[in-house]
């Protein structure tokens, strides 16, 4: 069905018609733009809601986070996250995909409308103007029939009339003749003026306007295409997104299924575990005997230490002494070095935890020391590499800082052996054992819990006096030499050399490009790597001559180039 056939006379409808439809785009694209408005909005209060959750650094919600219940939360507010990402992807999909094509495609919608029915008035105008020309020759033609007539009825008076002369009638036939004459070339020029009008007239409604009606129609049904394909774009814009939030929902869910109430109550017990024994039984005064009246023990109060039990009156505030005493050191987050404003089990734990730090500390300064001993080392012998001088105000600072923290390490483990000692007999043996005895290049005293003795009611005190002095072996001996051969030193990895390496210096071997050898120490810090080709065969070779693969049961799979 043609708009050309059918609406061959509904241009002005078919005008209003195609603005209508451009109109329905552009509500289209208002409506999407409103749409990615609201999805970026919604991803920027779930982003917010996200971040305004999230734990403080360094804030007592960082230490909530052992519970199962609080990393689920913490792993729901990342899935929250990735899940406002996705409603972002939505809008920006949309604006590109939908919004920016069909803004531009409406501009070009415009300007082919416009030049159609630009076309179609210029046709308009000229079957128009054939119309008026064809009018102008009958009007014309009927003009000088009409004259041609009158000249005729004249001529046919003056003839018939004997008073005229000769001459007036040869003159009034003559002007007859002229207007017959003119009557049939103005009735030739109508009829020329008619044919053609009549062959524009088949040409405007069966060619010119078909065509143009045609392209019109053309043009609205590319858009009605075009509207549906914006459509589906939106639509699947969405469902692309759907399998990821499909994830980041699983992800909330697999979060939740984590939770272990067990596992959290334990964490609870570990988080506030005092140490103390409950109290025991209250003892009968008998005041009927004021004579054999003696201040009642607690069981709170450690054996040989009936001089400074309580009295009657204070006997109830010594039922809970460390959260009297220490309530104000608590608000205020201080407390002494020793940490010995808190209760046996939670002292513990942070002198646990302090010890643990000094080690990290420990390790990790000896590794630097091990480093720029090893550059020291290759620096003397071969002079043209560096200066080994530079390196002898490090490695001094290194070892203040080494024996500071040793003594600190020391301390703490006094403190620490001293509390254990203290803990009551069902304390779990082990816990001090994993902690301590078991941290590898520990410069300090690794005394294990089971090897001290608990005191006899495991009650805790603030006072100096009662506190145990506590025996501490002299630091342990220093590191054997790095350069020790007498065992072949384990491959962690393979090398492939990249360039060409004369090893002339001493320590050093020779490769060359392309070549594929075993590393068996990696780069310290000083630039060289030590590698082997054979048992006998073995040194060091600049660490950026060589592309390092090493093992995953090495260090994590890392590569240096």
């Amino acid at each position: 069905m043609s708009w050309g056939t059918e609406l061959w006379d509904q241009f002005d409808n078919l005008e209003k018609h195609t603005q209508w439809g451009i109109d329905v785009l552009e509500k289209y694209i208002k409506f999407v733009k409103e749409r990615t408005e609201i999805e970026i909005n919604y991803a920027k209060q779930l982003r917010n809601l996200s971040k305004k959750y999230q734990p403080k650094k360094n804030s007592k919600e960082e230490d909530e986070n052992k519970f199962s219940s609080c990393r689920a939360f913490l792993s729901t507010l990342s899935e929250m996250n990735d899940y406002a990402g996705q409603h972002e992807v939505v809008s920006e999909n949309m604006t590109s995909q939908i919004t920016a094509e069909l803004a531009r495609y409406v501009q070009e919608l415009k300007q082919e409308r416009k030049a159609h029915f630009h076309d179609g008035r210029k046709a308009q105008q000229h079957i128009e103007t054939c119309w008026k020309q064809l009018e102008a020759s009958k009007r014309r033609f009927e003009r000088d029939c009409k004259e041609a007539d009158r000249a005729q009825q004249y001529f046919e008076k003056m003839d018939a009339d004997l008073n005229v002369t000769k001459a007036d009638v040869e003159k009034a036939r003559q002007h007859s003749q002229l207007r017959h004459q003119m009557a049939e070339e103005s009735k030739a020029e109508y009829s020329a003026a008619l044919q053609r009008f009549n062959q524009e007239q088949r040409d405007h409604y069966h060619t010119h306007i078909p065509n143009i009606f045609q392209k019109i129609q053309d043009m609205e049904e590319r858009r009605i295409v075009r509207l549906g394909e914006s459509m589906k774009t939106f639509a699947e814009v969405d469902r692309q997104v759907i399998p990821i939030i499909g994830k980041c929902l699983d992800g909330i869910t697999k979060a939740a299924e984590a939770i272990d109430q067990e596992k959290d109550s334990q964490c609870a017990v570990e988080a506030f575990k005092s140490g103390f024994e409950p109290p025991g039984d209250v003892e009968f005064e008998d005041f009927a005997q004021p004579l054999k009246r003696a201040s009642s023990e607690c069981s709170l109060a450690a054996p040989g230490k009936e001089g400074k039990a309580a009295t009657t009156g204070k006997a109830k505030g010594k039922l809970w002494p460390f959260i009297k005493k220490n309530k104000l050191s608590l608000k205020l987050g201080g407390g002494p070095e020793d940490f010995s404003h808190l209760p046996p089990e939670q002292r513990r734990k942070k002198l646990q935890q302090k010890v643990d730090e000094l080690n990290k500390e420990i390790q990790k300064e000896v590794d630097q020391r091990e480093a720029l001993t090893k550059m020291k080392d290759v620096y003397i012998k071969n002079p043209q590499m560096g200066d080994a001088g530079s390196v002898e105000h490090k490695l001094a600072e290194l070892g203040q800082n080494l024996e500071r923290l040793r003594q600190e390490a020391q301390k703490f483990e006094g403190w620490l052996a001293e509390v254990e000692g203290r803990l009551p007999v069902k304390t779990e043996p082990g816990r001090r054992q994993s902690g301590v005895c078991e941290t590898p290049n520990t410069l300090t005293v690794n005394h294990c819990a089971q090897d001290r003795e608990s005191s006899p009611d495991g009650s805790y005190t603030e006072e100096p006096s009662q506190e145990s002095e506590a025996k501490v072996p002299p630091p342990a001996h220093e590191f054997d030499d790095e350069f020790d051969d007498e065992e072949p030193l384990p491959t962690i990895g393979t090398c492939k050399a990249l360039y060409t390496f004369e090893g002339q210096n001493e320590g050093t071997i020779s490769v060359t490009e392309g070549e594929t050898l075993f590393v068996i120490e990696e780069d310290k810090g000083d630039g060289w790597t030590r590698i082997r080709r054979s048992e006998d065969e073995e040194g060091y070779v600049p660490t950026s001559y060589v592309e390092v693969f090493l093992e995953k049961n090495a260090k994590g799979a890392m590569t240096y180039i």
